[in-house]
């Protein structure tokens, strides 16, 4: 197999400090490096439908509750994982676009309800699909076994972070 940049990163440290476990980067260098090109991709994509990557997170996250495609501000910062600042900047851009709505919680006389507006839901409903061709060629290097496998894997260590 070819080398990559990681592996170069790895040869320099062993040379340099033999006496040190690198592996670990083979594995968080990659993942690190990865990631970034795959933001670039996912951003340049999503300009197309003229939403941020952090936009789309919202709506897609209300889409996905499914009817009546409302959260709390709470749920939507779970799911989501921002600051409460990030997240009401967030709301107020998606709003004044016409894409979601507040709303008072029934439930909550004190609280609010994010809606997704019809607009919203178009807009997702269109960009979720160029999102998903742009992830199928982002992993297009591995086999169907081989994404599944590295899936498993992603999950085992994501899960201990998420307890």
């Amino acid at each position: 197999m070819e080398r990559d940049h990681v592996d170069r990163i790895i040869e320099q440290w062993n040379r340099e400090r033999p006496d040190l476990d690198v592996s670990p980067m083979g594995v968080i260098g990659r993942l690190y490096r990865i990631r970034n090109h795959m933001e670039i991709s996912l951003k340049a994509n999503l300009q197309n439908s003229d939403l941020t990557v952090g936009e789309f997170d919202v709506l897609a996250t209300l889409r996905r509750s499914g009817a009546p495609f409302q959260q709390t501000p709470t749920q939507l910062f779970k799911s989501i994982m921002l600051s409460s600042g990030a997240m009401t900047n967030r709301l107020d851009r998606l709003e004044e676009r016409g894409l979601i709505e507040r709303m008072p919680d029934p439930a909550d006389r004190r609280g609010t309800l994010i809606l997704l507006t019809e607009a919203g839901r178009e807009k997702v409903d269109q960009s979720v699909n160029t999102h998903i061709e742009t992830e199928t060629k982002l992993l297009e290097a591995l086999s169907e076994q081989e994404q599944q496998q590295l899936a498993l894997l992603l999950k085992k260590l994501s899960l201990v972070y998420e307890k």
